[in-house]
């Protein structure tokens, strides 16, 4: 199978650096905060379009902007390009996500995935109004998931459970398609339902040997209730010409950060509910050093960020075995970002996807690739018998 990618878009805001706006860049340094206003994202959904990302993952939470309206607005400036809608099943009815779900592809031409978050954090929940705790949300969430694929088959719905009641709920127009499930979760609360209801399971970019230890658990979960999933993975990347280049970006990022803010960011973060994110913890233990987990593989983010705390550092060509190396544990969807994620975002489609299209490993989602024609070389005479070339074009 093809490898899939998508692109993440940062609807809190975007810089060159891992944290917040610029940290006080002073004049003369590229740098700075860029609002996440519809003309930046628009740029970064277009870029990603471009490139060849299938799609692009937009989170939520009290500290970004709404995912739903934030990608509604996106389709208009964009034409292929899907959009993976992060949400919380707690915080609106099964028979209102479900028909949102059916309006979306509809008026996007069927462009929209969704990702269900349960909620990480309690507190978080209940600045929603979310009381519940944390197992307590994963039992909604699957009485969720089971009535909304229910409204979805067009079925009507009658449904009295622990947490959700709807009576005689049904959907006028049915989605078409079916917007695919993304599900991750590290717990044991999450796992069965993430069997149940994902079609595509998620897991943060944990060394090769651990994701390959909750594969299988994961597998085998689906096997008993007869079903099979496919299976994705979030990561940021660094990749640059050389590997040196991109090692001295990942130094950088952190270079700064004062100690004092990166304390205090491992306090908030260890105070997290999540069992992944205990994961992305255990990974670096809150220290500067020994942040390479595994080769290419840096933990860097999870120092002063909670989520997805691990990147892909190096070469192209050494990303790109880190790519095929996880893609033969069965990894088919890689859902990459990096700061800025404009730029970054060209780093990795113009260095590393063509590597992985030469090796049979992926190909663009618009069609076929037509190579680089060698164009004369403007201003510079031909040498008699033999034009001078150049790849590419000087327009």
């Amino acid at each position: 199978m093809a490898l899939t990618f998508h692109w993440f878009l940062p609807t809190y805001g975007d810089s060159r650096d891992i944290v917040g706006g610029g940290h006080g860049v002073p004049i003369g340094t590229a740098g700075g905060a860029r609002p996440a206003t519809v003309a930046y994202l628009g740029q970064i959904a277009r870029t990603a379009e471009q490139l060849g990302f299938v799609g692009a993952l937009t989170p939520t939470g009290a500290w970004c902007e709404d995912a739903w309206l934030s990608t509604a607005m996106l389709t208009e400036v964009t034409e292929r390009l899907k959009f993976l809608v992060a949400f919380r099943p707690g915080l609106l009815t099964p028979a209102l996500a479900a028909q949102m779900a059916s309006t979306f592809q509809r008026l996007s031409g069927g462009r929209l995935m969704v990702n269900v978050v349960t909620g990480g954090e309690s507190q978080e929940q209940r600045a929603y109004g979310d009381f519940l705790d944390k197992d307590a949300r994963y039992a909604r969430a699957d009485e969720f998931l089971h009535i909304v694929r229910a409204l979805w088959r067009g079925e009507t719905v009658d449904h009295t459970g622990e947490h959700l009641r709807i009576a005689r709920g049904r959907l006028n127009r049915l989605p078409d398609p079916v917007p695919p499930i993304y599900f991750g979760g590290s717990s044991a609360a999450a796992l069965p339902v993430a069997v149940r209801h994902s079609d595509v399971y998620l897991t943060w970019g944990e060394p090769p040997a651990q994701v390959a230890g909750k594969l299988d658990r994961v597998r085998a979960l689906a096997a008993e209730v007869g079903r099979e999933l496919r299976f994705g993975i979030r990561l940021h990347v660094i990749t640059r010409d050389t590997a040196e280049e991109a090692w001295a970006q990942a130094r950088r990022l952190l270079d700064g950060i004062a100690e004092s803010d990166l304390r205090a960011a491992q306090e908030g973060l260890r105070g997290s509910e999540s069992e992944g994110q205990r994961r992305m913890l255990d990974l670096h233990g809150g220290s500067r050093d020994g942040l390479e987990v595994a080769p290419n593989l840096w933990a860097g983010f999870g120092l002063v960020r909670g989520g997805a705390g691990t990147a892909l550092v190096g070469s192209h060509t050494e990303v790109a075995d880190r790519i095929a190396e996880y893609h033969a544990l069965g990894l088919d969807e890689f859902i990459l970002s990096g700061h800025p994620h404009l730029e970054e975002a060209y780093w990795f489609g113009e260095g590393v996807l063509p590597i992985l299209r030469e090796r049979g490993l992926w190909r663009h989602p618009a069609g076929g690739h037509r190579p680089v024609e060698p164009k004369n070389l403007p201003f510079v005479p031909e040498p008699p018998g033999r034009p001078v070339t150049v790849a590419g074009s000087a327009g």
